[in-house]
């Protein structure tokens, strides 16, 4: 287990590689950035079938996953606050610290809505971004307050003793999925969603579904130059992908594919053909290519 210190915060990171990461390595790095309440783990499957052409970065974000945040809680890293800038400043910093200058970026979720504040920011630092699951929100005051009132109660009661419950990991993540997944993985997703730290998974529900974001989020989307695809799911119940078609609509520089029979996590709901639209995206030939 790695962890770097980024801003008053023990970031957990990994490497996932097809043999050891070193500095003399010359394989592009593809830097993995998990949605709201997740961690890095999600990402592992994913980046195990790039590992011949990527060496793959993930990482836990700051207050979630194992980047815990301090207990008690110091001024300085309160005070950064939960803007999605913020964590897209946060990743350039653990660039800066492992020393890494330009990278492929894979978010998802709310981690796509980093990574698009990231990719207009340090535009000179990403080679391609991949946003899976991504789209531009319109402001419904009466929505966007229940959904504050529910999120609020739910990330309030989070007991530890839920993850015991049997099957409860399956109706935790029913409503993200159309296909299935192995029980596992759905018991992972739980797990993280309770160890997530209040004040990072409450700020970022206001911060990522707000009047704010459905306001600047746009204007950020069209002012894309890096090359980016969105894959959307189907099904996707929690950013539909007419949202990612909106989305990518705003610029000349974004590409969207909407998977079929998947919803919320296509990456792991179909990964073979979500695999072969990222390397379309990337110019891989196949499985086995390596990057030119």
């Amino acid at each position: 287990m790695s962890y770097i210190e980024i801003r008053g915060v023990a970031h957990y990171y990994e490497w996932i590689t097809k043999s050891e990461r070193t500095a003399a390595s010359t394989k592009p790095v593809m830097v993995f950035i998990h949605g709201w309440a997740g961690s890095g783990r999600y990402w592992e499957s994913t980046a195990q079938k790039l590992v011949e052409q990527f060496d793959c970065l993930l990482y836990d974000m700051r207050g979630f996953g194992r980047s815990r945040l301090p207990s008690p809680s110091v001024p300085s890293v309160t005070d950064l606050g939960y803007e999605l800038e913020s964590y897209a400043e946060d990743l350039a910093l653990l660039l800066d610290a492992l020393g890494l200058e330009r990278v492929f970026l894979n978010a998802h979720s709310t981690g796509s809505s980093v990574a698009v504040f990231f990719l207009n920011l340090y535009p000179e630092r990403v080679e391609r971004a991949i946003l899976t699951c991504s789209g531009i929100f319109e402001y419904d005051e009466k929505a966007f307050n229940a959904f504050y009132k529910f999120g609020g109660y739910v990330v309030s009661f989070r007991p530890s003793w839920l993850a015991k419950i049997p099957f409860v990991n399956r109706l935790f993540m029913a409503r993200f999925l159309h296909r299935s997944l192995p029980d596992v993985v759905s018991r992972a997703f739980l797990e993280d969603f309770l160890m997530a730290d209040y004040e990072a998974a409450i700020g970022t529900v206001y911060t990522a579904v707000s009047k704010k974001a459905t306001e600047v989020m746009p204007q950020e989307f069209a002012r894309l130059t890096v090359p980016t695809l969105i894959i959307s799911g189907q099904y996707d119940q929690i950013i539909p992908a007419e949202m990612g078609r909106q989305a990518a609509a705003l610029s000349d520089k974004v590409e969207q594919i909407v998977m079929p029979e998947t919803s919320h996590f296509p990456m792991l709901e179909d990964p073979e053909a979500y695999l072969r639209h990222v390397r379309e995206f990337l110019k891989l030939p196949n499985s086995s290519a390596t990057l030119a």
